[in-house]
Parts: C-alpha cells; sequence; structure tokens
C-alpha cells in the first residue's frame, strides 16, 4: 500500500527531528557508570530542578525507572498501594514482586482517575507480623486512559501518606500531558511526590528513555537498583541529548496533541455507528465503542487503510507530535469509509 500510514497506536511511535538528531549528534559524551557523562548529568540535574527534587537518575525506560523506585521505597514482604490498571501493577510484568518480593495491593480507581483517600486509609495494614508491611501508596498521572489528577488531589495524598508514614510514589510517564491539560507548572503535580517517573518518548518525541527523581539519598540507592536490574549505560550522552531537546522544545506543543484529539473526538461523534467513551478526548488520546460490537472486523479494516490503532472494546486513538490537523483528515476519511 503506497498511501501514508497514520499511526495513532501511541505517542511512544514518534521519530525525533532534524533538530533533535543534530543535537545527539553534537553530545558530549562519557562513562555514565562512572558518573562522566557530561550530558546524562545535565539531563538529571535539569529534570530535578523541573520536578522539584534534588536529584534524578535516567534510565533507558519508564518500566525500569518505575521498577527501582518500588525496589528503592520497599523491601521484600513489603506492600505498595495502586489502582488495578495503574501501570506499575498490570503493565510492567510483575517485576516488583519477581524481582524485589514486594507485594501489590491494588484497589479500584475512581472514574475522575484518583484513588480514594479513605479506601486507602481502611488497606494500609496494621503493624502485625500476620501482614505485608504497608509502605508506599503509588499513582499515576496522566493515569493510562489519559485523565489529568489535580494538583490538589496529589497534596491530599501526600498528608494521608505523612500520617501514616508511607512514601509516595507516581509514575508520571505523561505528566507534562497532565500539566498543559491542568494549565499549571509540573512541578506542582511532582513536588508532593518522594519519587517521579517521567517519560522522554511518550509525548515527548525522544527515541528512548526516562528520568527517576527524589532526594540524593533516594537517588543514590535508586542507583544501587539500576545496576542490579541491568540499566547502567556507558555514553549515553547521545540519547540524553535527545532527551534535553525534548523538554526543551516538546513540552508547550502538547497542547496541539490535545487539540488534534479534541478535533479527532468530535468528528468522529458524527459517525452514529458508534459512541465516544468519556464524552471526549482525555489529553490526547480518544476512546470509542462500535454499536454492532465488530471491533475486530473493523480493526482489520482500518490497518487495511493505512490506519492504526491499539484497543478493540474501547478502541483507543492517540496524537502525537508526527501527526497535524490533515492526518487527523485523513484517518477521519478513511474510517468513514467503513460506515459507509
Amino acid at each position: 500500500m503506497n498511501e501514508p500510514v497514520i499511526d495513532l497506536r501511541s505517542d511512544t511511535v514518534t521519530r525525533p527531528c532534524a533538530n533533535m538528531m543534530q543535537a545527539m549528534q553534537d553530545a558530549e559524551m562519557g562513562d555514565d557508570v562512572y558518573g562522566e557523562d557530561p550530558t546524562v548529568n545535565r539531563l538529571q540535574s535539569k529534570v530535578a530542578r523541573i520536578s522539584g527534587h534534588e536529584d534524578a537518575l535516567f534510565f533507558p525506560s519508564g518500566t525500569q525507572s518505575n521498577l527501582a523506585a518500588l525496589l528503592t521505597h520497599c523491601n521484600r514482604a513489603d506492600e505498595y498501594i495502586v489502582a488495578q490498571t495503574a501501570h506499575t501493577y498490570k503493565y510492567e510484568g510483575g517485576g516488583a514482586a519477581a524481582l524485589g518480593g514486594i507485594q501489590p495491593q491494588p484497589m479500584e480507581r475512581n472514574p475522575d482517575g484518583t484513588l480514594d483517600p479513605e479506601r486507602i486509609q481502611k488497606l494500609i495494614k496494621e503493624d502485625d507480623f500476620h501482614f505485608a508491611r504497608t509502605r508506599l501508596v503509588a499513582l499515576e498521572n496522566t493515569t493510562g486512559d489519559g485523565m489529568a489528577v489535580s494538583a490538589s488531589y496529589c497534596q491530599e495524598i501526600r498528608q494521608l501518606c505523612d500520617r501514616n508514614g508511607l512514601a509516595l510514589h507516581v509514575d508520571g510517564a505523561r505528566i507534562f500531558n497532565a500539566a498543559i491539560k491542568l494549565k499549571v507548572d509540573v512541578v506542582e503535580l511532582t513536588r508532593h511526590f518522594d519519587s517521579v517517573s517521567i517519560c522522554l518518548s511518550k509525548g515527548l518525541g525522544a527515541p528512548v528513555g526516562s528520568v527517576l527523581a527524589g532526594s540524593h539519598e533516594f537517588i543514590n540507592n535508586a542507583r544501587r537498583w539500576r545496576k542490579v536490574v541491568g540499566g547502567g549505560m556507558r555514553q549515553a550522552g547521545i540519547i540524553a541529548a535527545a532527551g534535553i531537546y525534548a523538554l526543551d522544545h516538546n513540552v508547550s506543543r502538547l497542547s496541539e496533541d490535545h487539540a488534534n484529539a479534541e478535533y479527532l473526538a468530535t468528528k468522529l461523534s458524527e459517525f452514529s455507528d458508534l459512541s465516544i467513551e468519556f464524552g471526549g478526548a482525555r489529553t490526547n488520546m480518544v476512546f470509542f465503542r462500535l454499536k454492532n460490537g465488530n471491533h475486530d472486523e473493523f480493526a482489520s479494516y482500518a490497518e487495511s487503510k493505512g490506519v492504526l490503532f491499539t484497543g478493540r472494546d474501547p478502541v483507543r486513538l492517540v496524537t502525537h507530535k508526527d501527526l497535524d490537523k490533515s492526518d487527523i483528515d485523513l484517518a477521519l476519511e478513511r474510517l468513514g469509509e467503513y460506515f459507509a
């Protein structure tokens, strides 16, 4: 098929732009395992400052960054409280349990993306040798379905954790999307947490990498766990440079992705054969269900027309920097042929 492919599967499918590639080519490098890569060090300092923390550590992936955070916060036979749909619980291969002996305590999430504070309180285990020791609450922002969680809620859970002597982590893979949606500086969403994992390759357009931020002591311990799980990299400045470029140039433009998602949701709602979930776009994500239930057939048709997405019931479409409004219109035209 010679027609251009419209890839709406995820905001991870983007390619580095020419200027980002040039920044990578020009990166000054050293051995990061020795802490001697100046570009990695600049990236880590930048993320620490942006997030309101003392220190930060560069990782190959968000899954590894979250894993190192859990391993640092918890010991074997400890427990963390988490949403049943959270990435750290559902989509990271059970790493905390398999590698750290850490027990997850999953709970239902509220429709607005939050975990109910009263329910969290009830799930915290008593100090009794019969029980795993509750050590940590792990949140997500944005949530996996694109819901932005407010700064006031983050502060509320911070206070709950302080009252109970618990640590607080956030998987902030798309936390800049949340900040743009809520019209706040990202530090207002990150400063309440003991640790925050920020992805550079979701939405921001870097080819690889996440950064974990926290206190000096926390990051020093997390560095050991990064080594244990194989995350130490040598001349990593070549990819850290892409992360710096992404933070400098691709944060404010996330509003374009949100606008394109809202446009996509509005136009899709004109098709009577589908129903938009959640009433519209959530940051850069759109979800819908087919009223006839033929999701597999629809997905096969869409792929044959060069429109890619994930999910079946509901379908998930994700906008990103490599798609503009004309691409959205082309995707709508092709999908519309199915309903016609």
